[in-house]
């Protein structure tokens, strides 16, 4: 892979990941629209370089949220260890309650069907069909639930929905905000709720790949890249979805 590949995958990964249009989706769109993927040294590259990307796109993420998370941990350790009661704890608890089923089924899925599923036909499809019926809830959904009235029950049906994204062209923060969206929680609510939700998810991902990373001078390059333009779209995105 070379420096300019890892580039242009960085940028397309810093402006996808958060956006309900399937990061992953297009990561492997641009390499076969250009031919890269006729490379078989490019392919084994490629291998472990998408879960690369998202680690910076991660540290960005992480970075954009981390007076958030620094309250949320504390508010959780809290209602554990010393029986305090706060929005903060609540919310941390119903974050880990919401990954575990739905990153649990998601990676076995995706483990097992994601080789099989990955095709441009099927990841053609799968945005279309995604990206009409997110615009269609967002259309009629009535936004009335706060983040901070979040409940139980709403988190967790979104964390379960994020299994769907083993299909190759479904985004995660995609049917996570669409199933906020029909539960009636407002946009820049549920987008903030997907994104803290995301972490856990892709954290857990880089880790377990961690082993299979091909350590290179391009690898660097696209992470940089990635943390770099997901830095500059982070407060961006955030404005847009107040008023779309």
């Amino acid at each position: 892979m070379s420096i300019l590949q890892a580039i242009i995958l960085g940028v397309v990964q810093g402006l996808t990941e958060l956006l309900p249009v399937s990061s992953s989706a297009h990561l492997y769109l641009v390499p076969w629209a250009l031919g890269w993927l006729n490379s078989s040294e490019f392919e084994i590259a490629f291998q472990s370089f998408d879960v690369a990307l998202h680690a910076g796109t991660l540290l960005a993420i992480v970075i954009f949220f981390f007076k958030d998370w620094l309250r949320l941990i504390k508010g959780g350790f809290n209602q554990v260890f010393k029986k305090e009661k706060s929005f903060e704890g609540k919310m941390f608890w119903y974050l880990v309650i919401a990954t575990i089923p739905g990153g649990a089924i998601g990676f076995l899925l995706d483990h097992f069907l994601e080789d099989a599923l990955k095709t441009p036909l099927i990841i053609g499809g799968a945005l279309i069909i995604m990206g009409i019926i997110l615009y269609v809830v967002d259309k009629k959904a009535k936004s009335q639930v706060e983040y901070e009235n979040m409940t139980l029950k709403q988190t967790f049906l979104i964390g379960l929905s994020q299994a769907l994204a083993f299909i190759p062209g479904v985004s995660r923060s995609g049917i996570t905000m669409t199933t906020g969206r029909m539960l009636g929680i407002k946009r820049e609510s549920v987008a903030k709720y997907s994104f803290l939700l995301s972490t856990p998810i892709v954290a857990g991902a880089t880790l377990y790949k961690l082993k299979e990373f091909v350590i290179s001078v391009p690898f660097f390059v696209g992470i940089a890249v990635s943390f770099i333009v997901r830095n500059i779209c982070n407060k961006i995105l955030i404005r847009i979805l107040k008023k779309r």
